[in-house]
C-alpha cells in the first residue's frame, strides 16, 4: 500500500514527465508525482483505473494503474531545508506526549465479539463499530450472520452516549434495526466520499449491486441526554483516500475527540491500525491483550484468568 511522505503536495498533472513539459523548465519539482504501470493487457485507452494501485484485480484489470514515482520524492527531500523539517518534529513528538500524559495510551483486547463478556468493561461516552456485515457478495473477510449482529450485547456499554456505526451496502437497513433494538435513536449520518491517491472520486467500486459505491455511511446514534457533547463544530461529510480494505478514514477520530474530548470511548471490530489513545479496541486481528486501566485489569483477569477471550463460554473450561 502506497503511503503518501509528509509534506507532498500532489501535482496537478500527475506524471514527472507532465510536470517538466508544462512547466518549460528541468528544475526537480517539488510536489509528489506518480508514474503508471503498464502491463501486458494493460488498455491504455480505457483511462485510469480508480483504485490506482490498491486495485484487487491488477493482474487482469485492463485499466491503466500508477505508482508514486520515488525520484521525484527524493529529489524534493534533497532539496527540503532540513531545519524546518525537524522543528515539525519536534513540535509532533511533544503534541503527542502532552497527549498521552494525561489520557490512557492505546489499550486492545483480541477477543470474538460473539462471545466476549462485554460487563466488565465499564461504560463509555462513545461507541464506534465497523462490523463484518453480511453484505450478499465475495469478500476477502469473515461475516457475521444478521441475528448474530442483532445480538451482540452493545447495550451494557453504554447509559448515554454516541455510536458511530459503519454501513454499507443492505447493511444499511440493518443497521438502523440495529440501533434501534441496541436503545439508541439514530441522529445523524456521516458520508466517507472515496478518492484515489490523486484525490478523485472512486468510479470503479469495490461493492455496489447496481451502481457502484464510491461512498460509505456512519450512522450516528444517540442514547440518554448525551448532553456534553459539542455540537456544530464539524462536517458530515468526510473526503479521503481509500486505503486497505475496511480501513475507515482517520478523520474519523478527529471528529469524534472533538465532540466528546477527553471520555471513554471503545472501539469494536477493530484492527491493529484502529488503535488509538484513549481508546480501547476490541476485535479478532489485534495481538493479544493490553491493558493498562488497574480496574479493567482486575475484572479482566477475574473474568478470564487464562486470558482466552476467542471460544465460546462452554468451550472455555476445556481449553
Amino acid at each position: 500500500m502506497i503511503r503518501r511522505p509528509p509534506r507532498s503536495t500532489l501535482f496537478p498533472y500527475t506524471t514527472l514527465f507532465r510536470s517538466i513539459k508544462l512547466s518549460g523548465t528541468c528544475e526537480p519539482c517539488h510536489k509528489l508525482h506518480f508514474k503508471k504501470i503498464i502491463q501486458k493487457h494493460t488498455d491504455e485507452s480505457l483511462g485510469d483505473c480508480s483504485f490506482l494501485n490498491t486495485c484487487f484485480h491488477m493482474d487482469t484489470c485492463k485499466y491503466v494503474h500508477y505508482e508514486v514515482d520515488h525520484s521525484s520524492i527524493s529529489s524534493a527531500q534533497d532539496k527540503a531545508p532540513k531545519q524546518e523539517e525537524d522543528k515539525e518534529n519536534v513540535v509532533n513528538l511533544s503534541g503527542k506526549d502532552k497527549a498521552v500524559a494525561t489520557l490512557y495510551p492505546p489499550q486492545w483486547i483480541q477477543c470474538d465479539l460473539r462471545y466476549f463478556d462485554m460487563t466488565i468493561l465499564g461504560k463509555f461516552s462513545v461507541v464506534m463499530a465497523d462490523p463484518p456485515w453480511d453484505i450478499h457478495m465475495e469478500l476477502p473477510y469473515g461475516t457475521m450472520s444478521d441475528n448474530e449482529m442483532r445480538q451482540l450485547n452493545i447495550p451494557t456499554l453504554q447509559e448515554e452516549g454516541l455510536i458511530f456505526l459503519w454501513v454499507t451496502g443492505r447493511a444499511m437497513e440493518l443497521g438502523r434495526e440495529c440501533l434501534k433494538l441496541w436503545g439508541y435513536e439514530r441522529c445523524d449520518e456521516i458520508i466517507w466520499v472515496k478518492t484515489n491517491q490523486l484525490q478523485r472520486i472512486i468510479r470503479t467500486g469495490r461493492t455496489g449491486h447496481w451502481l457502484n459505491h464510491g461512498k460509505e455511511h456512519c450512522l450516528v446514534g444517540m442514547k440518554g441526554g448525551a448532553t456534553s457533547i459539542n455540537c456544530g463544530l464539524d462536517c458530515d461529510v468526510i473526503v479521503a483516500e481509500v486505503r486497505a480494505t475496511s480501513h475507515k478514514p482517520d478523520e474519523i477520530y478527529g471528529i469524534i475527540e472533538r465532540l466528546s474530548p477527553g471520555t471513554r470511548k471503545i472501539e469494536l471490530f477493530g484492527r491493529p491500525h484502529n488503535i488509538q489513545p484513549n481508546w480501547i479496541t476490541l476485535g479478532n486481528q489485534v495481538d493479544g491483550v493490553r491493558l493498562l486501566d488497574p480496574d479493567l485489569v482486575r475484572r479482566f483477569q477475574e473474568r478470564y484468568p487464562d486470558g482466552n477471550c476467542m471460544v465460546p463460554p462452554n468451550l472455555m473450561s476445556k481449553t
